[in-house]
């Protein structure tokens, strides 16, 4: 497994960074945006080929196309590449998403099953898909026994399973494939900590990234999400330099490519779509005498409708109108009364808001003999579910006064319009979900929120006191300890090899709930080879290895302690 990733990580790079880079690079961008607009590109490009192979169908051996066409674009445009890596802020972005996604893989390579709160299943879906995808599977196909093929979008499993046809088609390289597109999260974000703290702010950012639980669990967890949110915060980063220029094309339509890519990856990116949406109308509205926004404006929605209908309009002809848009588990778990729709979202905003152990709760999702496992989703549950606690369980503090701290110099309209954003974002996010969930539901729409909390924090944080910024160190310190720490011990089982050695596999997994349990019973009733499994290094290897990033990423960090401007 380690020569395959030595092979395979170049080749996926060479796709991600390559295939749009020839139409990148002659674009009027600063060189740290370029390189977002690629990686979006690139894996748009890599959607579609292998989404019109599946419709077509064609040859599987055509996806060969990819790296000869990304190596030929990026050896054809390479005085640009040279340019870009003398950028500061482009090659700090590259060297923070290097070590994130390192990061990532590091806490991967210690996962021998999954476990944490109540998550089950997705994980297997998601494989079952991109199977589906590899092998081009009969359109009644049932994925976890309940969910259709519309149930989900298909960018990123269509992603993944072009990748595996390329390299090798099992688990250990899909969860391979999953973790390095959910980390690639990072470089938007880095975007826009420059953008709300200079240059040196990026460091920061990967720092924030990698201390966060929620990213590292989630970038572990091999479901869509995170890919989604890298296609979320690039729209909105391009949205906002399409709002402030006075030639908006450009930035229009990649704001329309990656709103759009987003929503082909997860529908959880709906809400952001609504907000953003109704934010460019009112600001044609304030530029409608300006001819060239129309044209950005025309031109960004018809992109994004075409890049829509490559999914939506092939489902509607397959499937037809219900099976395309009502087939999603959100939508089936809805209740249909007013009345009933009105108290779940209240109730629902509130368990997101108010952690799990400050209010009354029915704790039998958490309920085990496993002290370790008891306390790993007790904080597991704190740091996923919970808006607040989300951002690290000091840093939402610290969010708060960096806001406060700006507040009063910033001006009323902007102010007015990222609150207003901001807040309905986070409520469209709770109200779409259609079932009732006690213990919250950040983990479902609202991660790209946390990850831009995250951003404006590492462009504010070294303008905060230094009583706040050694108290972030400590929260931080906590929530690798605890969010972090703790859970891949659990998952690697290293506290029941270590403190009962002696134990056998099923009484180990008869001391988890029952959740943990499912995790484990499919790993073994498909023969599931992790990429823990596949990688065999001890423990301590993985955990030096991942002491040498964290030293890395805060000698980076430090390095410029200037005020923040």
């Amino acid at each position: 497994m380690i020569l395959s990733l030595c092979l395979t990580l170049p080749l996926c790079g060479v796709m991600v960074t390559g295939l749009a880079w020839p139409l990148v690079a002659r674009r009027t961008l600063d060189p740290a945006e370029k390189i977002v607009a690629t990686v979006a590109g690139s894996l748009l490009g890599i959607f579609l080929l292998g989404w019109a192979g599946f419709v077509a169908p064609w040859p599987v051996a055509i996806h060969w196309i990819l790296p000869l066409v990304a190596g030929g674009g990026l050896a054809a445009r390479h005085r640009e590449i040279v340019a870009t890596w003398h950028d500061p802020a482009a090659r700090g972005l590259v060297l923070g998403q290097l070590i994130v996604s390192a990061w990532c893989l590091g806490w991967l390579a210690l996962v021998t099953t999954y476990s944490g709160g109540g998550w089950a299943a997705d994980w297997y879906e998601h494989w079952e898909r991109t199977q589906f995808f590899l092998t081009r599977g009969p359109l009644n196909a049932v994925f976890i026994d309940h969910a259709g093929l519309t149930a989900r979008p298909p960018l990123a499993n269509v992603v993944t399973a072009v990748l595996l046809s390329l390299t090798h088609a099992d688990f250990a390289h899909f969860q391979l494939f999953s973790c390095l597109l959910a980390s690639l999260a990072f470089a938007p974000a880095a975007l826009l900590a420059r953008r709300f703290g200079g240059t040196a702010a990026i460091p920061v950012a990967a720092l924030l990234f990698m201390l966060n639980p929620l990213l590292v669990q989630n970038a572990t967890f091999a479901w869509t999400k995170l890919p989604t949110a890298f296609f979320l915060l690039s729209a909105l980063w391009f949205f906002l330099r399409a709002w402030e220029s006075d030639r908006p094309l450009g930035p229009a339509l990649l704001f329309s490519a990656c709103l759009a890519a987003a929503i082909l990856t997860h529908y959880s990116a709906g809400p952001y779509a609504v907000v953003l949406a109704v934010a460019w109308l009112i600001r044609s509205w304030v530029r409608r005498a300006e001819r060239p926004w129309w044209r950005a404006t025309a031109a960004a929605a018809a992109g994004g409708v075409t890049l829509l209908a490559t999914w939506f309009g092939w489902a509607l002809a397959q499937y037809g109108l219900g099976g395309t848009l009502l087939a999603n588990t959100t939508v089936q778990a809805a209740d249909t009364s007013a009345g009933g729709q009105f108290l779940r979202i209240a109730l629902n905003l509130r368990d997101t808001l108010v952690p799990h152990f400050l209010r009354p709760l029915d704790p039998s999702l958490i309920t085990q003999t496993s002290p370790w496992g008891w306390w790993r989703d007790w904080f597991f549950q704190s740091y996923q579910v919970n808006l607040i606690f989300a951002f690290g369980s000091v840093a939402w503090v610290g969010l708060g006064v960096a806001v406060g701290r700006i507040w009063s110099v910033t001006p009323r309209p902007r102010r007015l319009g990222w609150t207003t954003a901001v807040a309905a974002t986070a409520l469209l996010g709770i109200a779409v979900h259609g079932a009732r969930d006690t213990w919250g539901l950040a983990h479902i729409c609202l991660q790209p929120l946390v990850l831009l909390g995250l951003a404006f924090l590492a462009g504010q944080v070294r303008s905060l006191p230094r009583p706040w910024r050694r108290a972030l160190a400590v929260g931080a310190a906590c929530d690798l300890a605890f969010g972090i720490m703790l859970h891949f011990g659990v998952q690697n089982l290293a506290f029941d090899r270590w403190f009962m050695p002696d134990r056998s596999p099923d009484a180990i997994f008869a001391t988890y709930n029952s959740i943990a349990y499912m995790n484990i019973a499919a790993k073994v009733q498909h023969q599931l080879a992790f990429f823990s499994d596949r990688m065999a290094l001890p423990p301590p290897v993985i955990g030096c290895g991942l002491a040498a990033l964290l030293a890395v990423a805060l000698r980076r960090c430090f390095h410029d302690s200037r005020p923040a401007p």
